[in-house]
């Protein structure tokens, strides 16, 4: 595990100081499992290989359905808002409950609960296939996520626990780039499924999918949990997702609502009270979710900051980017998704490289060249928006892959390393909400830059047309493009003419609030890490007495 050049990496020092100083309660310990009771080098690769196919499961979910946005909003005359509440209401469950579920992990059984949640999982997937209704299959996603919020932290905590410490960091650099990987392979699934068959055909997928790794899991998954389990802290379970829930609910409905609508504003409002009700709540539980002095662990803070700003930028691309492809440049769902393997190829090549690079340079130096590639692959798209050509598409994803490499390995273990044992499934949930609230927000912020930009551009290019065009217009592009071929001769030319001219416009604005965040995101990361000794230097790791 990267724990070099920064006292924040120095766990057992910095832990017994916190703890001593009553900033962290310690409520209990584990002792590290005999030789014998290790499990074989041949069981232990296989409980990883397990461990990552639930992971990508979960994972791909979100990214397969950014493909089927075009067919989606096609068949069932979804509006841009309703498409990323699709995305959406996945993305909240499974952010806000992932700490709730990594502590039922501790207390009841990562097992158990990981088998729970790939079944809950599972079955809302398989339920999908068979509605119409936007409404109904917006719930859906939200139960399926929450059967992912109870996966995705057993995943990480297992592995933490089968893997003996000299070997957890090459399982966890594993981990991460499957957890990468699997978004860019659901796009490619999903991509040809739609070429044959309907948007139902990625529910279908990933319900199959989901019982093959229930039974797997079965099978493999060694049981543990927290030996000294405290009682679950459903208050705080509760405020973290209404918090969540009502920011993002005011984040997408701004653009269609109007950004001063009461709802609006009032979901803004119930937001910041949830966010602040939890960090209160949780300062005074006895037995909080997550105790939010964990965060004055520097390596924490900053690992959490970076990669909540990678995968914002990532998914928030993906969902433009998609459409984009298929809808402006005429790509069918796999070319769409082939194009994205760029951006994979990037990640394989330079993930490897991450670690020994950061043990040589220092995590601050390679998490900052990692952030600043991501910055540049979101730039370079800027001036080529209203091209067709996709040199700009490939240098943009290879920039994004390689950069989120660099950066996601030694940010996930800055969040782990300085947790204690017994509580890794927390640990584990913290490092997956990062990543998934960034998802989250990726799809809300930057979807609700563009459908801003978007709704305000094509309402003025269609002010003057007939009926109920300038209304189905303003709902997304895809209605637009449909009605554009409907209504035909120079009125629809026109029409499908001013709906891409708006699209350009508010994908440029998208882009450029994506390379604003993730600069923001790196320059606040680099600062928590710049403290005591430089984490950049070089030399022998500081000792206790150091820290």
């Amino acid at each position: 595990m990267i724990q070099a050049r920064n006292p924040c990496f120095n766990s057992n020092a910095r832990l017994k100081r916190l703890f001593d100083q009553g900033v962290m309660p310690m409520k209990s310990t584990q002792t590290p499992p005999s030789a014998e009771a290790v499990p074989s080098a041949r069981r232990r690769t296989a409980v990883l290989a397990v461990m990552c196919l639930a992971l990508a499961v979960v994972v791909g979910m979100l990214a397969a359905l950014l493909v089927a946005a075009p067919d989606l909003a096609r068949d069932l005359r979804a509006t841009e808002a309703e498409l990323q509440w699709i995305m959406n209401a996945y993305g909240v469950a499974f952010a806000g409950l992932l700490l709730t579920g990594g502590a039922l992990g501790d207390r009841y059984g990562r097992k158990r609960v990981l088998l729970s949640g790939l079944t809950l999982f599972g079955l809302a997937s398989a339920g999908a296939v068979f509605v119409d209704d936007v409404n109904i299959i917006i719930t859906l996603r939200g139960v399926a996520g929450v059967g992912a919020a109870l996966v995705m932290p057993m995943t990480l905590a297992v592995i933490t626990h089968v893997f003996p410490p000299e070997e957890r960091g090459r399982a966890v650099g594993t981990w991460s780039g499957i957890s990468f990987g699997s978004a860019l392979l659901g796009v490619l699934l999903a991509g040809g499924l739609l070429e044959a068959f309907s948007w139902r055909s990625v529910f279908a997928a990933n319900a199959l999918l989901a019982a093959l790794a229930l039974l797997a899991a079965a099978v493999l998954t060694p049981p543990s949990k927290d030996p000294e389990s405290a009682p679950l802290d459903a208050i705080g379970s509760l405020l973290s997702v209404a918090g969540i829930g009502a920011l993002v609910y005011g984040t997408v409905e701004g653009p269609e609502r109007g950004w001063t609508d009461t709802a609006v504003l009032a979901g803004f409002g119930l937001g910041a009270a949830g966010v602040a009700a939890f960090i209160t709540w949780e300062l005074r539980c006895e037995n909080p979710l997550l105790d939010p002095r964990v965060f004055r662990l520097r390596g924490v803070s900053a690992g959490s900051l970076i990669i909540t700003a990678e995968t914002l930028a990532m998914f928030g691309f993906f969902f433009l980017l998609l459409q984009y492809l298929q809808q402006i440049l005429g790509y069918s769902p796999f070319k769409a998704g082939l194009t994205m393997i760029p951006m994979a190829v990037a990640a394989i090549v330079v993930s490897p490289a991450a670690p020994p690079l950061a043990h040589r340079y220092g995590i601050r130096a390679v998490m900052g060249l990692g952030m600043a590639m991501i910055a540049g692959g979101l730039g370079v798209m800027v001036p080529f928006v209203d091209g067709t050509n996709y040199w700009p598409v490939l240098a943009s994803t290879a920039l994004l892959g390689a950069g989120i490499a660099l950066a996601a390995t030694p940010a996930t273990d800055a969040i782990l390393a300085p947790l204690p044992p017994a509580k890794q499934g927390v640990a584990s949930a913290l490092n997956d909400v990062t990543r998934e609230l960034g998802g989250v927000l990726g799809i809300a912020i930057l979807g609700s830059v563009f459908n801003t930009t978007y709704r305000s551009r094509t309402a003025h290019a269609t002010r003057e047309m007939p009926g109920p065009v300038p209304d189905s217009a303003r709902d997304s592009l895809a209605v637009a493009l449909h009605a554009a071929r409907e209504l035909g001769g120079r009125s629809g030319a026109r029409l499908a003419d001013a709906t891409r001219d708006a699209f350009h416009a508010g994908m440029i604005n998208a882009l450029v609030g994506g390379v604003v965040v993730v600069v923001a995101g790196a320059v606040a990361a680099m600062v928590l890490l710049t403290g005591g000794r430089s984490a950049a230097g070089k030399g022998r790791p500081p000792a206790d007495h150091d820290s």
